[in-house]
């Protein structure tokens, strides 16, 4: 069975990512974009260093760190690295599988595009809240399943951030019509 090794690198595991399936209490879909960060990384949370907001992030790899954007949405990343390295991947964009009525009711729309696209939207179709902070990912209300096929994935610059703008530490599935902004280029 595959799985992904989240002792790795935060670049490496965005872009394995792509085409598992991330559910949460059975609610969920394929993950078709993610972003990496990392601790020297200016536009990450871990780049200040260990603080109560960002200790998830700094470990153990393989659990979740939740946190409010803008103080309105929650938004889900998976954690990288060895337990003390401060890294993780964002969850930026999901194709919904699982669940769908679940998510329509929590989002407010039954289109499927919308259900899913961009970070706030992920962490509300799922259910996402503080509670799920440091939650492990091989264990309920988390499952992970492998893809049925390998995606073909594209790679370009972060978006929705101010610094470190040039890393190209973005990650989607091609030709997915379910990603948060269409890749440039």
């Amino acid at each position: 069975m595959q799985q992904i090794d989240f002792m790795e690198s935060p670049v490496l595991v965005a872009r394995q990512l792509i085409g598992w399936t991330v559910l949460v209490d059975g609610v969920g879909g394929v993950i078709v974009e993610t972003e990496a960060y990392d601790q020297d990384d200016e536009a990450s949370h871990c780049f200040v260093g260990l603080t109560p907001r960002n200790a998830a992030m700094f470990g153990p790899p393989g659990h979740a760190y939740v946190y409010r954007s803008y103080g309105l949405h929650w938004c889900l990343n998976f954690v990288c690295r060895p337990e003390g390295h401060g890294a993780g991947v964002l969850i930026r964009a999901l194709e919904p599988t699982h669940g769908i009525d679940r998510m329509a009711e929590r989002r407010g729309t039954a289109v499927p595009r919308l259900l899913a696209s961009g970070p706030g939207r992920v962490g509300q179709a799922l259910g996402i809240d503080r509670s799920l902070g440091g939650a492990s990912l091989d264990a309920p209300p988390f499952q992970l399943l492998p893809p049925s096929r390998q995606a073909e994935v594209l790679c370009g610059t972060r978006i929705g951030i101010s610094k470190a703008v040039d890393r190209p530490w973005r990650f989607v599935a091609a030709g997915s019509r379910f990603l948060s902004k269409p890749m440039k280029g």
